[in-house]
């Protein structure tokens, strides 16, 4: 589920109108409904206003934001899972080399 969908499912399962999201985030409706229907991404700092609204762990939804980004720069590679590994693999180095520091 793409990162939209997901705020989208979460403000469906509180009841809510997007109006009233809207109005908490001080966002425009519009804008949300974008952001909702995945034509426009989320910014960071946006994704802890979501947070705080719908009342969630900040850190979990940060990490389906991370994700959709990801997934929106790997769609189209032919080796998504062999870019991802070696992503994997250089952040383990450089998280040992900076412990070793």
């Amino acid at each position: 589920m793409q990162f939209g969908e997901y705020l989208k499912s979460l403000r469906e399962e509180r009841q809510l109108l997007q109006r009233e999201i809207a109005s908490i985030l001080q966002m425009d409706m519009a804008l949300l409904s974008k952001i909702e229907r995945g034509t426009r991404k989320a910014r960071r700092e946006q994704v802890i206003a979501f947070a705080e609204a719908y009342n969630i762990d900040p850190k979990e939804l940060d990490k389906r934001w991370l994700v959709d980004q990801v997934m929106e720069i790997l769609k189209d590679e032919e080796d998504p899972k062999g870019i991802l590994k070696v992503a994997e693999e250089e952040i383990k180095y450089i998280k040992n080399s900076n412990a070793n520091s």
